[in-house]
């Protein structure tokens, strides 16, 4: 055995053949530093292996798509976007999901789903989905309002701010064309 207890250390090798090794050294009037004054050298980083780069190229590849298709199809990944949350009972989603069916911004027109959408906002009483689905059930489109519902609804999305439905409650449902 070795004066230092080196002998007989299998598989490792003896600090005499690995070299000097480097003792950090201290700075003067350095007590406030991070490491209280030592200056420690910096180890060489290991590469990143297989599954970190791979992560890396889906993580740029998945920004490329999303960038194109908010660019080139944006009506459509707006429409569903807002067609997850409107199923997840948002009211807002809800009210913009049916405004995109009446209209045919992203998808195609449906007068009969832009409707049933208005009435699930109106039910958690989203106010202008209350407005619209009134005054949709005045035009003729195909609603579930009942008989006097509309003007109900009309009164709701008044005191609510909607200001449209201000003229259409004192004009029209005043006259009587709100209870059909």
């Amino acid at each position: 055995a070795g004066e230092r207890g080196e002998a007989n250390m299998t598989g490792a090798r003896r600090r005499s053949k690995q070299g000097k090794r480097y003792v950090a050294k201290e700075i003067e009037g350095a007590d406030n530093l991070p490491f209280g004054g030592k200056v420690r050298l910096a180890r060489r980083r290991k590469p990143d292996g297989w599954l970190v780069i791979a992560l890396e190229v889906l993580g740029a590849a998945a920004v490329f798509v999303l960038v194109y298709l908010g660019y080139y199809h944006q009506e459509s990944v707006h429409f569903h976007l807002n067609h997850m949350y409107a199923h997840a009972g948002h009211a807002h989603a809800q009210h913009v999901v049916a405004h995109k069916y009446l209209h045919g911004n992203g998808v195609p027109k449906n007068s009969s789903m832009a409707f049933y959408w208005f009435r699930k906002s109106a039910d958690q009483g989203h106010a202008h989905s209350a407005y619209n689905l009134a005054v949709g059930h005045m035009q003729g489109f195909p609603t579930d309002v009942q008989k006097g519902e509309a003007k109900k609804l009309i009164k709701y999305a008044a005191e609510n701010g909607v200001h449209e439905a201000h003229r259409v409650y004192h004009e029209a449902c005043r006259a009587g064309k709100c209870d059909h």
